[in-house]
């Protein structure tokens, strides 16, 4: 890679910090393309030289969100338990060791709340937003089998999935917090009869 692209690329990443951290602070609509180039220590114009709009570095961020934030959850020969434990380890090294991943979280469901992005925005935003639904069959198969407890699948999964955004927004919020024991999380499915 040339040091040219690299710089380029370098420019790209701070302008895209920047107007995470201004997002998540200030809302979309209060984020000024103004505010962004100052906190990126650029000019508009040089801004405007990597995104076209405002609209565009935000469609980018939710791009990003969605693809940091997909979830497979077809482990077929793992237990149920042990998926989510991968799940909840995983996301909570992010949270914890990457600043950026726990604002993230904080974009992204802020964006579920905004009429004016694309059809293709909404639809990737739509299929994020279905984890708590994909994950009902393996809270149902774990329950099965006996090793995630009795209760409602849906509602398990709303507390498991639930309890991660809110660690994560509290998190973006105080970066200086202490990341929570993610078996504390596990801990919400866990049947504790049999484990």
């Amino acid at each position: 890679m040339s040091l040219r692209h690299e710089q380029k690329e370098q420019r790209k990443a701070v302008i895209l910090t920047s107007a995470l951290d201004l997002f998540i602070r200030k809302g979309y609509g209060e984020t000024k393309v103004a505010d962004i180039a100052k906190a990126a220590d650029m000019s508009i114009g040089l801004l405007f030289h990597y995104f076209d709009s405002k609209e565009k570095l935000y469609e980018e961020l939710i791009r990003i969100g969605c693809d940091r934030l997909k979830m497979d959850f077809h482990f077929a020969d793992e237990s149920p338990l042990d998926t989510f434990k991968v799940v909840v380890e995983e996301l909570f090294n992010m949270i914890c060791t990457n600043p950026s991943a726990a604002k993230m979280f904080v974009l992204m469901e802020n964006a579920q709340h905004l009429e004016h992005l694309s059809e293709d925005l909404k639809e990737m935003l739509s299929e994020a937003d279905k984890l708590i639904e994909r994950s009902i069959p393996l809270i149902e198969k774990g329950q099965l089998l006996g090793e995630i407890r009795q209760g409602n699948p849906e509602a398990l999964a709303v507390s498991f999935w639930c309890s991660i955004q809110g660690i994560a927004q509290y998190i973006a919020l105080h970066p200086e917090t202490p990341c929570p024991n993610p078996m504390w999380i596990l801990s919400i499915l866990e049947n504790k009869e049999v484990n």
